[in-house]
């Protein structure tokens, strides 16, 4: 499964973009703000630029895994439901851990990560659960049952 996040706005504490799942637009999301960071940066460079729980992952190619169950997640009904836990993590992105895909409506809720919703009020999202849903049933759920093999490609339309 290809994954796309195209971020379209940047603004002083939060990003929105779009996500597309093999070439299809699926939801919007909101991200912490992004610092211009990019994968190609050595760790050093990101330490100096990234604010804590406050500044966008950089851009570029990650693997995604459902292997690994969010202990904090997990606990949380709604997801116990829907995935056990199990959430869509992205590996190997320098200087950051467990970046997961989530719902969430405000920047305040990602510390790093990307969530999923409808960017129908400025700077923040709507209907982030029933958005994540539906993801999670169509696409995460299936592929993590078939094994099969996902990225996600992050880019911005915009200079930092």
């Amino acid at each position: 499964m290809k994954i796309e996040l195209v971020r379209i706005a940047n603004r002083p504490t939060y990003c929105i973009g779009k996500l597309y799942i093999d070439g299809v637009y699926q939801n919007d999301t909101l991200e912490d703000t992004d610092r211009g960071l990019d994968d190609s940066m050595t760790e050093a460079e990101i330490r100096k630029r990234k604010v804590y729980a406050q500044t966008a992952i950089p851009t570029g190619t990650y693997k995604v895994t459902m292997d690994i169950r969010s202990p904090k997640f997990s606990k949380y009904p709604f997801y116990k439901k829907l995935c056990d836990g199990y959430l869509p993590r992205l590996q190997k992105v320098k200087c950051y851990e467990g970046i997961l895909m989530h719902c969430g409506a405000k920047a305040s809720n990602s510390a790093g990560c990307l969530l999923q919703g409808l960017n129908t009020i400025k700077g923040r999202l709507t209907n982030s659960q029933e958005v994540f849903t539906k993801l999670m049933k169509n696409h995460f759920n299936p592929a993590r049952l078939l094994g099969e093999d996902m990225e996600i490609t992050i880019t911005r339309r915009y200079k930092v």
